[in-house]
């Protein structure tokens, strides 16, 4: 069965009637590689959460913004004051008697004048607007939850009116209610809103009726349609979900250790899995703001609803290489480091992050996650210290530090650390990365690069890799530097090599993740959206491809390319014990086509019908906003344990062959 998500995206749910049996022995001249190799990286970047994955529609609904990202709509900033009906008034940021010291900031509304004129558009009262971001999207009969805190400052109820509306000279009304604020001390009041029609650019528009003082703050409209209720924006977890990953490692990136803005403000997990009227906002690294809506408590539930292991990065008490003047002063600027008589503050963070994760309801910290709604454990495995910095004397003292002080109360938790930017040998930090792994048998080292695809096409980084020494490799970010068909078709040459090498490579994953159509802030990317809907790119299904054909052995020479073989050919044959199911990949990223010749033969119990996955294009195709021209063809055909089959120009195939 094949089931087509929202997002159009395929999902290969059970391609064949997997064997009930229990797991196969695999048969002789395989080896064995990790069942994880394919994961994703969630970073915040390209308004990833707030606009993107984090279902929130209002922009700034608990007006944090900072002086830095104003855009001059006004005092709330994304909120324009609405003076309906000539009605007047007054509004004001404020920071005295706040809902929680992390939230500072709130509106109070003075309304002076309430009055509607003849012949005026029917609206009257003295509010606020946002039109979230790039406006709202409404579905017909869809219904969104609305919530705010507010109090009374003098003492008089408030009639408020909230409605969605569809812009214009005479705004329609998409949805109404009329809520009555009764109180002196912050409260939260709530309200259903149903949509009349569609509508791509509506607004929320509230509204207070009454003569008076209010304050207002913590600004809420989500719709209920959310994948699996827990939040996220359906389409675009489900786009996810197709992917079959196997881990999740978030929240990034350079977002973990305060990026070019310096270590000030560093992202910290505590602060982000409480209430959300309690949680601290951040400018973001990457120019924009972060709501923390989508936080440490989020993520993990994610990993859990998509059967994923969470891999969570924390900072190790140094900066981003790009902060205290930019990536232009890298690498001769010093790096922001804390001083070691504060380090224990980072290590008590990390202790406290496992107990949150994985401890029962009577410890501190596994009270909080239960009192937010999971009183299970999540389980964390492992958990990664640093990220992509320059691996400098002050990060190798501070990273030992950190190393030894969670491995001594925590040898279960596998640790991942970082090789730094560009890594490759001969790259000093890459060298300097690894001499620290290895003198501390570090389980996994963190890698990452992004290239042009003749790189990919060329390179086989890991074939040379010592096999000696305990630890293995996580390429945790890396793409080929366009979106076109020929950057897909290199990195699928390439990852076909790395699960050859899936005895030392145990995780990848692409990066970046997700871009918002008109805030992009970096290229490629591996998925694009707007308010509608996302637009998968061709590198996407190859990353779905090797997602859903994941396994625990390799077999390399079971296929071979008729005719001079070529860096543009690569093949690999995977099997997975656990569901007895094989997976042949075959790319031919060549001008020119091909026969394959595959022997299956050390395989018992065959199955002859098999779905073939095909994934073709011309080199310069690429999938964008207007257009969607490469998309994986799945059908079902026969397979034998010898046979010959042709393989087109630029194109990747794969069969999925039950045992």
């Amino acid at each position: 069965m094949i089931r087509q998500t929202l997002t159009g995206a395929l999902i290969l749910a059970s391609t064949l009637s997997v064997n009930a049996q229990k797991p196969m022995q695999a048969p002789q001249g395989g080896k064995q590689i990790s069942d994880e190799l394919i994961g994703i990286f969630f970073e915040d970047i390209s308004s990833s959460a707030d606009g993107g994955l984090y279902a929130e529609l209002l922009q700034n609904g608990s007006f944090e913004f900072n002086l830095a990202e104003r855009d001059g709509w006004g005092p709330g900033t994304a909120w324009r004051v609405i003076r309906a009906g000539h009605s007047l008034g007054l509004a004001q940021a404020l920071q005295q008697d706040p809902i929680h010291p992390n939230n500072p900031n709130y509106m109070r509304l003075t309304t002076e004048r309430v009055r509607e004129f003849k012949d005026y558009d029917g609206w009257k009262g003295f509010g606020l607007e946002n039109h979230g971001f790039d406006g709202i999207s409404v579905k017909a009969d869809a219904c969104y939850d609305f919530s705010f805190f507010a109090r009374n400052v003098d003492g008089k109820d408030k009639q408020v009116r909230v409605s969605l509306i569809e812009p214009g000279k005479k705004a329609r009304v998409l949805a109404d209610t009329v809520l009555t604020v009764n109180g002196q001390t912050w409260t939260p009041y709530t309200a259903t809103l149903r949509a009349n029609g569609d509508c791509r650019n509506a607004a929320l528009r509230v509204l207070v009726l009454t003569l008076g003082v209010m304050d207002v703050d913590q600004l809420s409209l989500m719709p209920q349609d959310t994948y699996k209720g827990h939040g996220l924006r359906r389409d675009l977890a489900e786009a996810l979900e197709a992917l079959n990953p196997k881990f999740l490692r978030f929240p990034g990136g350079c977002v973990v250790h305060g990026g070019g803005d310096g270590f000030w403000n560093t992202y910290r997990w505590k602060t982000t899995v409480g209430p959300k009227e309690q949680r601290r906002q951040l400018k973001n690294t990457w120019g924009y703001h972060q709501s923390m809506g989508l936080g440490y408590y989020e993520y993990f539930q994610m990993c859990e609803d998509m059967n994923m292991q969470p891999v969570p990065i924390l900072p190790c008490g140094v900066s981003c290489q790009g902060a205290n003047g930019g990536w232009e002063m890298w690498p001769t600027q010093a790096q922001d480091v804390v001083p070691m008589q504060e380090m224990d503050e980072w290590v008590q963070d990390a202790l406290d992050l496992i107990e949150w994760a994985n401890g029962d309801e009577n410890t501190k910290w596994g009270k909080v996650r239960a009192a937010a709604g999971h009183p299970k454990p999540f389980g964390l495995k492992y958990l990664g210290i640093g990220n992509e910095e320059k691996i400098s004397p002050e990060f190798v003292e501070r990273f030992k530090y950190m190393y030894a002080k969670i491995t001594e109360k925590h040898p279960e938790i596998v640790i991942v650390g970082t090789a730094g930017p560009g890594s490759h040998p001969g790259n000093p930090d890459y060298e300097a990365g690894w001499k620290l792994a290895r003198e501390l048998d570090m389980p996994i080292l963190d890698e990452h690069y992004y290239e042009k695809h003749d790189y990919f096409e060329t390179s086989r980084q890991y074939d040379s890799y010592p096999r000696e020494g305990k630890t293995k490799v996580y390429l945790g970010e890396y793409a080929s530097k366009d979106k076109k068909m020929r950057d897909a078709l290199a990195e699928a040459l390439y990852l076909l090599h790395v699960e050859r090498n899936g005895d030392i490579v145990c995780m990848t994953s692409y990066a970046p993740l997700f871009a918002r159509k008109n805030a992009t802030n970096w290229n490629p990317d591996l998925i694009y959206f707007d308010n509608e809907r996302p637009f998968l790119t061709c590198s996407y299904y190859v990353q779905q491809m090797f997602g859903q054909s994941s396994g625990n052995y390799y077999y390399g020479d079971c296929v071979t390319f008729e005719g001079e073989k070529t860096n543009m050919q690569e093949q690999s044959v995977v099997l997975n014990t656990k569901t007895r199911q094989l997976f042949v990949k075959v790319c031919n990223a060549a001008a020119d086509a091909r026969k394959v010749n595959i022997d299956l033969s050390r395989f018992s119990g065959l199955k002859k019908n098999a779905v073939k996955t095909t994934l073709a294009g011309e080199p310069d195709q690429e999938n964008n906003f207007d257009a969607q021209p490469v998309a994986p063809v799945r059908e079902n055909v026969k397979v034998s344990k010898k046979m010959t089959v042709d393989m087109q120009p630029h194109s990747f195939v794969m069969y999925t062959i039950q045992l």
